[in-house]
């Protein structure tokens, strides 16, 4: 297994600040520290690349260090006592991980293309949300997101069609890293067709014949296997919500 690159996340001899030019920081928690105070926030983080196939949160491992996901996609999973795996999410730029509610990790992250994200202990961030209260509400405000996926999950493999799924799953994608009320119609898809079927309780052969059958009714196409855009982005939110 690949071991994740690590080195501190500092200020360079220009004194340039590195938070401050981060990419993420717009769909980051980070966001609620102030410019003037972005070079406190770099010397709690130390900034980690991981190449796809690495896995850097391992389930039942101890919760000592949170996780912002500054570039590329992770999948999260489960695995079961004989093996088998469930995947349970897919996170990207902006995501924030480790708010676990014990002392140990309730999953494992693997990166899916090339990963890069802020490590920070649990001693240094509480350290500063104290400094900073915005950003404990803020994390307060990922929590309740979080519960509100788990929720729309159920809902996802308990009632919805393979039609349904996918229709979900394409509009939870194209507003990864980007506001709600902006999505993206054109957006990578860097998992594999088996990732997405894990995911969706359904087999490779039912996700690669729905994804053609959406392509030829014209809701999106496909350029290549890691890339899709959505041509009737309010038809396809119709088919997710069971209104089409």
């Amino acid at each position: 297994m690949t071991v994740p690159l690590s080195r501190p996340l500092v200020l360079d001899p220009a004194g340039a600040d590195p938070c401050a030019h981060c990419d993420a920081r717009h769909a980051s928690v980070c966001n609620a520290i102030p410019d003037s105070d972005m070079a406190r926030l770099a010397t709690t983080a130390v900034v980690v690349e991981a190449a796809p196939g690495t896995t850097f949160i391992n389930e039942g491992d101890a919760a000592g260090c949170f996780f912002n996901i500054t570039r590329g996609t992770a999948k999260l999973f489960k695995l079961l006592p004989d093996g088998r795996r469930q995947i349970t999410g897919f996170v990207g730029v902006g995501h924030f991980l480790g708010l676990a509610v014990s002392d140990t990790y309730a999953f494992s992250a693997e990166a899916i293309d090339h990963v890069r994200f802020c490590r920070f202990s649990r001693t240094r961030l509480r350290a500063l949300l104290d400094e900073y209260p915005l950003m404990e509400k803020r994390l307060l405000e990922v929590a309740s997101n979080e519960l509100v996926a788990a929720q729309e999950q159920m809902l996802l493999l308990g009632r919805k069609t393979a039609r349904e799924r996918l229709a979900s799953f394409l509009a939870s994608q194209s507003r990864l890293g980007v506001s709600c009320q902006h999505p993206r119609q054109r957006f990578a898809l860097p998992m594999t067709r088996g990732d997405i079927a894990d995911y969706l309780g359904l087999t490779i052969e039912t996700v690669s014949r729905t994804l053609t059958k959406l392509r030829s009714e014209g809701l999106i196409e496909i350029p290549s296997t890691t890339e899709v855009v959505i041509r009737a982005p309010a038809a396809l939110e119709r088919l997710a919500a069971g209104a089409a």
